[in-house]
């Protein structure tokens, strides 16, 4: 296994679990533990983690605002399982919202055969990525976070506001059955809590890792959303509060 493969698969691994082990990972990658130390020492070099003791944390706190690069870095298989599932929900002739987050990328990348589909975004990004693409694109335009690679503020809301469409495809930090939907910062969350507003149909994507957390930013409650795609299958507590809130689940 490359070293770049190793560090993304202990990247995915921290990020389930909040705390890796040195010894454990040797043992699971079937490599010197001293090969694990470099691995960690490059991944803290990128803001990944911390070392601590023995191993490694999850940097990572209720109002940490992940990069984009970092986040493209954690549980890509899934976003990529997340991506297949959710593009089952798209149909030809579509007008799409979508917002700046890694895993609605990777969705968008799934969608290359449907035809005369409308997307609106302020993910430059995903502008940038799909600049050859099939689809007809509309950036909201704004001010640039070149953290997480959006368009926010006033300009985006206008743009958003002007249009009213089919789906509306939406990602976020955490997801809480009290607090509900929640983000790392008050600029994004005002824009994601616009578009589940102009849509006639809202899709959370959301991996199993954020269930149950909390971050800064309430952006909106249960009632606004109509499907939640994941991962992995959710607890029975999950899915029974789902199924109250008329909440379709596809895990």
């Amino acid at each position: 296994m490359l070293g770049i493969e190793r560090r993304r698969r202990i990247m995915e691994k921290l990020n389930e679990e909040q705390k890796v082990y040195v010894s454990e990972l040797a043992k699971l990658f079937s490599v010197t533990e001293e090969t694990i130390r470099r691995d960690l020492e490059k991944l803290e070099g990128k803001d990944l983690l911390r070392r601590s003791y023995g191993g490694a944390v999850l940097n990572e706190h209720t109002g940490d605002d992940i990069s984009f690069v970092k986040r493209s870095t954690i549980l890509s298989e899934n976003k990529h399982v997340i991506a297949e599932r959710a593009a089952r929900l798209v149909h030809d002739g579509d007008t799409i919202m979508v917002d700046a987050s890694t895993t609605c990328l990777a969705l968008i990348g799934e969608l290359q055969r449907r035809k005369n589909l409308t997307i609106i975004t302020n993910s430059v990004r995903l502008v940038h990525d799909f600049l050859q693409g099939p689809f007809q694109l509309i950036s909201t335009g704004g001010t640039l976070r070149p953290n997480s690679c959006a368009l926010v503020g006033d300009v985006t809301l206008q743009t958003l506001r002007r249009y009213n469409v089919d789906l509306a495809l939406i990602s976020c930090k955490s997801l809480d059955r009290t607090k509900g939907i929640m983000e790392s910062n008050d600029a994004e969350s005002t824009i994601k809590e616009c578009i589940a507003a102009q849509a006639k149909r809202v899709v959370l994507l959301a991996d199993h890792t954020k269930f149950g957390k909390t971050a800064f930013v309430h952006s909106f409650d249960f009632d606004r959303i109509d499907t939640i795609v994941t991962d992995e299958p959710v607890s029975t507590s999950w899915r029974d509060f789902l199924e109250k809130k008329n909440v379709e689940l596809i895990d």
